[in-house]
């Protein structure tokens, strides 16, 4: 009781701002490690005077009894579609009839995992919406039912995923004609914003030791026994050397650029941007998420990685703020600035415990609205996001602060965050760029010199193949 007691006084303090994030944050600590009482933080929040909120932890509690069921209930039919997707492969095999076997079984998943984000929501608290921008929550705009970013790719000779299905299976596509040109637009784009807020390019490579990896919080399986990492097999001769995988993002080997080095206080912060092809494992049977670019297996990103001094110094006004916390700030800052000038309706959010990886100690994730996915979530999906990781990667890469006075005892604190990730930015400009009378899609103004002049892609302007 006494180690409860002290909890609650932590989250609760003197009942003054953001207790109820902090509230729901513990809870679902205590839910992940078995260790939650529902009667006592209901009596708890009686006693407060927050009455609002007795109902809560056993709302929570239930939801997240739930989602451990649904997570058992998607595991036969996940089976299922990796078996018939491998059977895909098989020349003897009639395609007709497996692809058709997979159409009946997506809606069971498709309903799980609605029934899954609906108990998320409210297990995994509330995800506090920080700003709008280009859009009014009370005033939200309608969309045109044709604006779907795989129908608009593939009737303008932009998006081409059969040929693809064939040649890599599913999850992957070929980007044609000025959709090629849009990302190498939209790459240049970002690597500029962040260029004139003194980032440093860098090239990284996309395949790195698999305990680098590991460090930085990239774990080969998820909760669900799904593969999340591509490890790449190696010769017989090489078996006692280390395991190479495919880098899931920049994030890994930007980390790896500083593993076992000690930073000179006064060259803090580090700020370094990369571009490189990402693959992940994992993109999964998850109904809409399964149609065009929204989950994919590998795509282009633009990552920002920092180091950075963790150590707080006060600043006027009574507040205190480490240079790690700044960095964080500006991060955002430059995420917005990409994707507000590109003229996306989307949301900044703090993301709830639930949601943080293994090495992120705060959260912030920015997210658009998508026409295609309508039917889910009112359309909203990730766009960016960014991550302060405190000392977590430092510490498994060994990254060490050379002060003023000699020392290297202290680690660095390391950030991420997403400048571009290309096909979900390119769908969401195809959706909103997309004018049905005219049967084109307008270029967002700030890509136009990007595009060579281009300012709108018809079926007229685009290359023949």
């Amino acid at each position: 009781m006494a180690l409860y007691s002290g909890m609650l006084a932590l989250v609760f303090g003197d009942g003054t701002g953001g207790w109820y994030l902090r509230w729901v944050m513990l809870l679902e600590v205590l839910l992940a490690e078995d260790l939650f009482n529902v009667e006592l933080y209901s009596e708890n929040a009686r006693i407060r005077n927050y009455l609002s909120h007795v109902e809560t932890p056993a709302k929570i509690a239930a939801a997240q009894l739930r989602i451990n069921e649904i997570n058992e209930l998607q595991k036969s039919p996940r089976q299922q579609i990796k078996k018939l997707e491998k059977q895909l492969h098989d020349p003897a095999v009639d395609r007709n009839e497996i692809l058709a076997a997979i159409k009946e079984i997506r809606p069971t998943i498709d309903r799980l995992v609605q029934e899954q984000d609906a108990n998320s929501a409210l297990a995994h608290g509330i995800r506090q919406v920080l700003e709008y921008i280009n859009y009014d929550p009370a005033s939200p705009p309608s969309f045109d039912p044709g604006a779907d970013h795989s129908k608009i790719g593939e009737a303008l000779d932009l998006i081409e995923f059969a040929a693809a299905g064939q040649a890599s299976g599913w999850g992957f596509y070929y980007l044609l004609n000025e959709g090629a040109l849009l990302e190498q637009a939209l790459v240049q784009y970002a690597l500029a914003v962040a260029r004139k807020r003194g980032w440093m390019m860098i090239t990284p490579p996309s395949l790195v030791y698999s305990h680098m990896a590991e460090s930085c919080g990239f774990q080969p399986r998820d909760q669900n026994d799904e593969q999340q990492i591509w490890q790449v097999a190696q010769p017989e001769k090489d078996a006692a050397k280390p395991k190479r995988s495919l880098a899931a993002t920049a994030e890994i080997p930007l980390a790896g650029l500083y593993a076992s080095k000690a930073i000179p206080e006064d060259e803090l912060p580090i700020k370094v941007i990369g571009s490189s092809r990402c693959y992940r494992a994992e993109a999964g049977a998850r109904g809409v998420d399964t149609k065009g670019l929204y989950r994919v297996h590998e795509f282009t990103k633009v990552e920002m990685f920092a180091w950075a001094d963790g150590t707080e110094v006060a600043e006027s006004g009574g507040h205190s703020a480490s240079q790690a916390d700044l960095l964080f700030l500006e991060m955002v800052e430059i995420q917005k600035e990409i994707l507000s000038s590109l003229g996306l309706p989307f949301r900044i959010l703090e993301m709830p415990a639930s949601d943080l990886g293994a090495s992120a100690f705060r959260k912030i994730d920015i997210e658009a609205v998508f026409p295609s996915r309508m039917s889910r979530d009112d359309g909203w999906g990730e766009l960016t996001s960014v991550s302060m990781c405190t000392d977590y990667q430092s510490r498994r890469l060994d990254t060490r602060i050379f002060d003023r006075s000699g020392s290297r005892k202290r680690f660095a604190h390391t950030l991420n965050g997403t400048a571009m990730a290309v096909p979900r930015v390119l769908a969401a400009i195809l959706e909103h760029g997309w004018r049905q009378e005219e049967k084109c899609v307008m270029i967002p103004q700030v890509l136009v010199p990007y595009m060579g002049g281009l300012d709108r892609i018809t079926a007229q302007s685009k290359s023949k193949r």
